[in-house]
């Protein structure tokens, strides 16, 4: 009798769970209710978003992953640092997880943190294949809390994945539901003038471009942890406990901006990383990163999770509360963002050379003659090489229209529209804030610079590095043992949170040492951000932007590190010449 119960226990948990360092996942068509729609996905484990995935610092895991859809498939850990041949993106690292197959990972967890796991191939991810990793740490953390919650956010689409590129390949702003209106027209000429407006609508319709296209995709739910705002998920706390919420943002295309009212957060983790705490009212997550806080509520009431998209078209939304079926107060959504001339400044096709930055006082009768817009509406990045980038912090924008709220953050262009400002008027956290709570490297000089101008066609929908697609591309080769600083230059309107995967990217803060160690970094439209990398994971990875569509068209490159341990050298050439194949 006592057998039976145990093998019908061990049954029970097989599902998910093996041995002590075994997993079992199972990759599955599954159903989606959003609370506004039902459509089929794919999930782990029979649901979407998968199972919570704990592991432990030091452990080696086993994790066998059986495909039962009629498609390939693959697993990418997302942000793990572990051998290439175990990081899951098909045609780099591994051939992919055919039908009806099961594919075994084996790795050594080597860090501790919050981060996640999700398909690579296809669109799958977007269609629901992605879940949570929480690794534990080897000894202490430098903070306390009383009780923990997984906080994990995406935009949920009726549209499949495939349909969606169909879309935007056939019309860029297909989703785009916040396009200017005639009262929006007539608020702005109230505010800057008549002939001022009409000017700006004018520059902006010159070159094919439109103030709102912050966002690719509208239209979806916003969900956290699989459930729509009206399902709204409920984490249950006692008053002065303190509540550390791992938020991980693994949506396809959505930035959130996060609040709760009435508590102050305290962030204590960047993607996986400990920093030195910074408290916040506020914070911007970008596609593919996480951000963990720590929360006091003190009072016996419910708190709103309120995570609203950059673009203000959507939001998810959750509850904090000392017991189920409460609900706190669900903020308005504000006022759709909008994009400046300053978001795009680092885009090709303005003769600046010809401008006459004196004559574009908006403030009065400025006259924009003297800019020449004819080329705009051709994005093409590869015309882009010969733009003197040096000259664009001369530019002055101080006439044109720019962001009404008067933010600034270094990591923004000045005057853009999109500057984050907290809802309460308190402390939107910046990349500037973040600072390393111990180094996990030698601060050195860097051995070599590489640049890499982030590049597209709005109108084609097709999105590049240096002007150059990936399929079209050589692959990025670096040197085992260097230490390489990448720049980022966005000559984008778009924000593009650009991963590489398997070594650490050092984002550059100006903290030095300090400087906090990620494994993704938004670049803002019109800027050039910094980050160097230690080479010292050999093998072959994907570096790309992590906007599900972007990567797809093009936003992609192949990194190959040479050298390194002679046993991983002769296989990383292995693998190269069979494009993929183990």
């Amino acid at each position: 009798m006592k057998k039976s119960f145990l093998a019908g226990l061990a049954a029970l948990l097989m599902p998910a769970f093996g041995l002590a360092g075994e997993y079992n996942l199972t990759v599955d068509r599954v159903q989606i209710d959003t609370g506004d729609f039902v459509k089929e996905g794919i999930g782990y484990n029979g649901e979407s978003p998968g199972p919570v995935l704990r592991f432990k610092q030091g452990e080696e895991v086993t994790i066998n992953v059986t495909n039962n859809l009629d498609e390939m498939t693959s697993i990418h850990w997302h942000g793990l640092i572990l051998p290439y041949q175990q990081d899951g993106v098909p045609g780099i690292s591994f051939p992919g997880i055919k039908p009806g197959e099961t594919f075994t990972y084996r790795f050594p967890i080597q860090q501790a943190g919050t981060y996640w796991f999700h398909s690579h191939s296809g669109f799958q991810e977007p269609d629901g294949a992605y879940g949570a990793i929480v690794i534990e740490p080897e000894g202490r953390e430098p903070f306390r809390y009383d009780r923990e919650y997984v906080v994990q956010l995406t935009d949920k689409h009726p549209h499949s994945g495939d349909r969606i590129m169909r879309n935007l390949k056939m019309m860029p702003d297909y989703y785009n539901r916040q396009q200017q209106t005639v009262g929006e027209f007539f608020s702005d000429a109230a505010e800057h003038g008549f002939m001022n407006t009409l000017k700006d609508r004018m520059a902006w319709g010159d070159m094919r471009m439109m103030k709102a296209d912050v966002e690719d995709l509208q239209g979806f739910t916003a969900l956290i942890n699989g459930k729509g705002p009206g399902q709204n998920w409920t984490g249950i706390f006692e008053p002065g406990e303190r509540i550390r919420l791992r938020f991980i943002n693994s949506s396809a295309m959505t930035y959130f901006d996060i609040r709760i009212p009435g508590l102050n957060m305290t962030v204590v983790q960047a993607d996986g990383n400990n920093v030195q705490p910074v408290n916040v009212d506020e914070f911007r997550i970008g596609v593919a990163e996480t951000y963990d806080v720590i929360v006091r509520p003190r009072d016996e009431q419910a708190y709103t999770i309120f995570a609203e998209s950059m673009g203000r078209s959507g939001y998810a939304r959750a509850t904090l509360a000392p017991e189920e079926g409460m609900e706190g107060v669900v903020p308005e959504l504000r006022d759709p963002a909008r994009l400046t001339m300053a978001d795009m400044a680092g885009m090709h096709g303005m003769d600046h050379g010809s401008m006459d930055h004196g004559s574009m006082d908006m403030s009065g009768s400025g006259d924009m003659a003297g800019m020449d817009h004819s080329a705009m509406g051709s994005m093409n990045g590869s015309e882009m090489s010969g733009m003197d980038h040096s000259n664009m912090a001369g530019m002055d924008h101080s006439g044109m229209m720019m962001s009404s709220n008067g933010a600034s953050d270094p990591f923004y262009a000045e005057g853009s529209g999109i500057v984050p400002v907290a809802a309460n008027g308190g402390k939107f956290l910046s990349y500037a804030d973040l600072r390393a709570q111990n180094p996990l490297y030698e601060d050195r000089e860097p051995t070599r610079e590489i640049e890499l101008k982030l590049t597209g066609n709005m109108e084609r929908y097709t999105w590049s590095i240096n002007g150059v697609k990936y399929e079209d591309a050589d692959p990025i080769r670096l040197q085992y043992g260097e230490r390489v600083r990448f720049k980022f230059v966005n000559e984008t309107m778009m924000t593009h949170p650009m991963h590489l995967h398997g070594m650490w990217s050092i984002l550059d803060v100006g903290a030095d040492q300090w400087n906090p160690i990620k494994h993704t970094i938004s670049v803002q439209p019109g800027t050039t951000v910094y980050m160097e990398t230690e080479v010292d994971e050999p093998g072959q990875w994907a570096f790309h932007c992590h906007l599900s569509y972007h990567a797809a068209a093009g936003m992609f490159r192949k990194v190959i590190v040479e050298g390194g341990p002679d046993t991983t050298q002769a296989k990383t050439d292995a693998v190269a010449e069979n494009g993929g194949e183990a």
